[in-house]
């Protein structure tokens, strides 16, 4: 990839479900995760950065420079034998049982972050089995956190139907399955992001790259529908770039600047119109701007 980029940025993601579960926990029964001691809804990073690789295969079709690597159904090591086949380095890899790649293991992960979008955006632990390497992505990403305690409730639901004879039988004809399903009523999330330019020059992260980040983070909800996330949006990006590949402020001091506050008659928030949100870009630091997306 050429036209790597050449600035830091740093951004706040604000996005918010209505009657559906963003994250569910499958270690506590699919419940939506929560802030044990303060009741604030999270949302993990892996979960947002898998609605962006699904947003980028939906709308490049899974094509090199643009295909997915840690996808449904996907066999990794697999994609690291892509990677040696096409370097012409397979049969190298046949006769290198030790290192499983010999001499060609930088080659292979160049061709990897070349061809694979979230290889070169997120990075990837390339080294099991088949070794293609380790890269460190550019971009990273925070868990996300709900501005107010969110609770989760707990609904009974009914299918008209059984999957077996043995069930139906068992209710004489009724034919009945009962379930269970989580919902949060309303919550409004927040979670920070990092562009690294010098990391960005390692995996060939490009201008391109990153335009497509901003289009997936403020679009991947709208391809991400289901029953339990029918109303999930983007609501702001507030991106801040610095002039220096380097950065030319601290990333909290930039967080702060973004402030999401309850509206005073309001207890118990149903809607994002439930807040006031607002961006203080008086007196920036210098070498530091904010992006109208």
């Amino acid at each position: 990839m050429t036209d790597t980029i050449q600035n830091r940025y740093d951004f706040v993601l604000l996005f918010d479900v209505q009657d559906g579960n963003p994250n569910g926990d499958p270690d506590a029964g699919n419940l939506p995760r929560v802030d044990a001691e303060t009741g604030k809804g999270l949302v993990t990073d892996v979960c947002l950065k898998r609605k962006v690789r699904n947003y980028v295969g939906l709308k490049h079709g899974e094509q090199p420079p643009y295909e997915i690597y840690v996808k449904e159904k996907a066999i990794l090591n697999k994609q690291h034998e892509r990677a040696y086949i096409e370097i012409g380095a397979g049969d190298e890899l046949k006769n290198d049982k030790k290192r499983k790649g010999g001499s060609r293991v930088e080659e292979a992960r160049q061709w990897m972050c070349r061809n694979f979008f979230d290889v070169r955006t997120f990075g990837a632990v390339m080294s099991t089995g088949v070794n293609c390497g380790q890269v460190r992505g550019p971009v990273q990403m925070t868990f996300a956190r709900s501005i107010d305690p969110v609770v989760a409730l707990e609904h009974s639901i009914t299918r008209m139907a059984v999957a077996t004879e043995a069930e139906a039988e068992k209710q004489d004809g009724d034919n009945r399955t009962m379930g269970r399903k989580f919902t949060v009523p309303y919550g409004l999330y927040v979670a920070h992001g990092f562009v690294s330019a010098p990391l960005a020059n390692q995996t060939g992260f490009s201008e391109k790259d990153l335009a497509l980040l901003w289009e997936s983070l403020k679009n991947m909800f709208e391809h991400d529908r289901s029953a339990a996330r029918g109303m999930m949006a983007t609501r702001k990006l507030v991106v801040f770039k610095h002039e220096s590949n380097m950065g030319n402020a601290p990333a909290h001091e930039l967080f702060d600047r973004v402030q999401i506050i309850l509206k005073n008659d309001v207890t118990a928030p149903r809607s994002f119109s439930d807040y006031d949100v607002s961006v203080k870009a008086e007196n920036l630091p210098n070498g530091v701007s904010i992006l109208d997306l």
